[in-house]
């Protein structure tokens, strides 16, 4: 018998801030394929809104991760749940993450996949393997201990730090003994730093002077700034870095809907004479090894009350584009996740 698969598509090029008529909604028949030697049917269940989707919806000119052809599904952190197997390390039954569309079925070579395919435990739900273990969680782990290096005592600054990776780097870092300061959009995601995260201050950039705050906070200079932001932000940061500060780069939210190029600090010469490290990554520079003990760290800290960590979690494939859309805007509280089927 043959199933729905109800699909998101890219329908254009975004130009400017995202829109609901960049997306496009189909449905048509699945039927299921005979599959070949090392090939399974996924059905998808919860999918990960996250901001690196952003860029790859732009044309292949002005991406940095890849571009999705127009027309096609969008492309996304997915949890599944394999219905159909010819592969021996991928059975019938077992739960999967990976970079799939947006879509209810799909068929894949977990060998060929250009991304990793991960397995779940069977200790892991699906929510801890896209929320507080997911991959954006891994980025704020290893961004921070590992490209920023915090040492206890020292003075951190993250933006976005209510965000799913941001609030994850921040709390790595007081975690670590560290002094750790949070940049966030509005009272309630603040209060939520201080309250829940339990850091040391916030500053609500909507409704305060963030290079301001950030001299009164932070009187000897920041030692660590993650930056998921860019734009002036970023420049206030640098504006108030400590001497050997170092600026871990994870994210420029500012510049996803300008179209344009983001933009450095406006001094380089203050990195010469402060002697500034300014480093980009992304999460596949760190080895299976690195992600693994980020992954049990992670769950650990969360599991014993140490690390907080906030799943706004949606209902429906039909909310899939809208609820993406919310990320931008501001809509969202934590992680932001939609759940279309029962996969557990």
């Amino acid at each position: 018998m043959a199933l729905t698969n109800r699909r998101w598509l890219l329908a254009r090029r975004p130009q400017g801030e995202l829109s609901l008529d960049d997306f496009a909604f189909e449905e048509r028949p699945f039927e299921e394929p005979e599959l070949a030697a090392g090939e399974v049917i996924v059905r998808t269940g919860l999918f990960a809104c996250t901001p690196t989707v952003r860029n790859m919806l732009n044309d292949a000119g002005h991406s940095h991760r890849g571009s999705i052809p127009l027309g096609n599904p969008i492309q996304g952190i997915t949890g599944g749940l394999i219905l159909r197997s010819r592969h021996p390390r991928y059975p019938e039954g077992k739960r999967l993450v990976a970079v799939l569309g947006w879509e209810d079925y799909r068929v894949i070579a977990p060998d060929l996949s250009p991304l990793p395919v991960f397995l779940l435990p069977d200790d892991m739900t699906i929510e801890e393997a896209l929320g507080v273990a997911g991959l954006n969680a891994q980025t704020g782990y290893c961004g921070m201990l590992h490209v920023g290096r915090p040492r206890p005592g020292e003075t951190v600054v993250v933006s976005a730090a209510s965000g799913s990776t941001g609030s994850i780097a921040a709390q790595v870092a007081r975690i670590g003994g560290c002094r750790v300061i949070g940049i966030a959009g509005g009272k309630a995601k603040c209060d939520w730093l201080l309250n829940e995260a339990r850091l040391d201050a916030a500053i609500d950039y909507k409704n305060e002077d963030v290079a301001n705050r950030l001299a009164e906070l932070c009187p000897e200079g920041i030692d660590v700034f993650y930056d998921n932001v860019g734009g002036s932000i970023l420049q206030a940061a640098m504006d108030n870095i400590a001497v050997h500060g170092r600026v871990v780069v994870c994210g420029q939210l500012s510049a996803y809907d300008s179209g344009a190029p983001a933009p450095g600090p406006d001094d380089m010469m203050k990195v010469v004479y402060s002697r500034v490290r300014i480093e980009g990554f992304v999460i596949g520079d760190f080895d299976a090894a690195t992600t693994r003990r980020a992954q049990a760290d992670l769950l650990r800290w969360h599991r014993e009350g140490a690390l907080a960590h906030r799943l706004d979690i949606r209902h429906g494939f039909e909310a899939l584009a809208a609820s993406y859309l919310d990320l931008f805007r501001g809509g969202n509280e934590g992680t932001l996740v939609v759940r279309t089927a029962d996969i557990d």
